[in-house]
């Protein structure tokens, strides 16, 4: 009954993705039309803190697993994607609110839980809320009105990055997690605090997922050849085996692809033994939950190996590019926090 709930939760919800993209925003980005700042100081300002309960904390139902956050030696700062999808109910077009409560359940119930908590076995996580771009920005002809969407979603991310090394950090080793828009913010923090800097030697491993993400984005942080690599990054982009999607040659096609159930850069085949266990539906632990092997710049899957699975037909797995291999990155976190602890 899980493996078909799973099913349907996949379809219900990847049909709610193509029903948002049709929302298109009227009007230009206006700065006076942007919700206020968050005051990092307060609890409420953060999705995730290791201080709080929060649904990072959590691990999936029959899974046995525990979270560490108390005990971990390390630091994630965990970036959320857009969950900014629907038609603005205010304002705020461009930008979310970060006091919105409607939308932060969404956050919590989705990403917060089934992502940011694949990192609580080794580290105490850290996820601001900022002021995220709509997901029209990505749609939109207009670059100007995107550029100045995500440029008010990465003020917020800075201010949170920096107030957490002032208040948190202390030196310990630090974990850069994201998926999709967080993705995009993640690559520009890296650049601005790490790459060549003084604070690349805290970083263990940068997960930049859900968005294509080249080579030689960075001068000094290098993709990962290897599970044990350590203070490289690694990226992916799931679809099913044999689809390219229309805009694969704006990027996907020469973007970095980490098979995370080999943690490897080349096209060999990875079975579904090899995947430790992915969640599904109300976060439930969901073993071998799909094979991967990377093709050309993406990571393709063939069907995830569940009840139903003969009647699956989508071809875009965004949406899980966590979920399916969530067990893979808890353990592989481990590894490479180990690995730079005896560095």
């Amino acid at each position: 009954m899980i493996f078909l709930s799973l099913f349907y939760f996949l379809l219900i919800f990847s049909e709610k993705i193509v029903a948002q993209n049709t929302v298109t925003l009227t009007g230009h980005f206006n700065p006076q039309f942007t919700p206020p700042a968050p005051d990092y100081t307060q609890n409420s300002a953060w999705a995730a803190l290791p201080t709080i309960e929060d649904k990072a904390d959590k691990t999936p139902l029959k899974s046995n697993l525990i979270e560490n956050q108390k005990d971990a030696k390390a630091d994630v700062f965990f970036l959320h994607p857009t969950t900014f999808t629907y038609e603005p109910k205010n304002q705020y077009q461009w930008n979310a609110d970060v006091n919105d409560v409607e939308l932060n359940e969404k956050t919590d119930n989705s990403t917060i839980l089934n992502q940011a908590s694949a990192f609580n076995g080794s580290g105490k996580i850290y996820a601001p809320r900022y002021r995220q771009a709509h997901y029209y920005s990505f749609l939109t002809p207009n670059a100007d009105d995107k550029k100045q969407a995500l440029d008010l979603a990465y003020a917020d991310i800075k201010a949170a990055f920096e107030y957490y090394l002032k208040n948190w950090n202390q030196g310990r080793p630090i974990i850069i997690a994201s998926h999709s828009q967080g993705t995009v913010h993640a690559k520009r923090l890296l650049k601005e605090f790490f790459d060549g800097k003084p604070l690349q030697k805290q970083l263990v491993e940068a997960y930049l997922i859900g968005i294509a993400t080249q080579p030689d984005t960075f001068e000094n942080i290098k993709p990962s050849k290897s599970a044990e690599e350590i203070g490289g990054f690694v990226s992916w982009n799931t679809f099913a085996r044999n689809y390219l999607p229309e805009y694969y040659n704006n990027g996907l096609n020469t973007a970095v692809s980490t098979n995370p159930l080999t943690w490897k850069l080349d096209e060999e085949f990875a079975p579904k033994e090899l995947n430790k266990g992915g969640v599904g539906y109300k976060f439930t632990f969901v073993k071998e939950a799909a094979d991967a092997q990377n093709h050309q710049g993406v990571l393709w899957i063939n069907k995830p190996y569940i009840k139903g699975r003969i009647f699956i037909n989508l071809k875009v797995w965004h949406i899980a590019d966590i979920n399916l291999f969530w067990m893979n990155i808890r353990e592989n976190v481990a590894l490479r926090l180990e690995t730079y602890l005896k560095q």
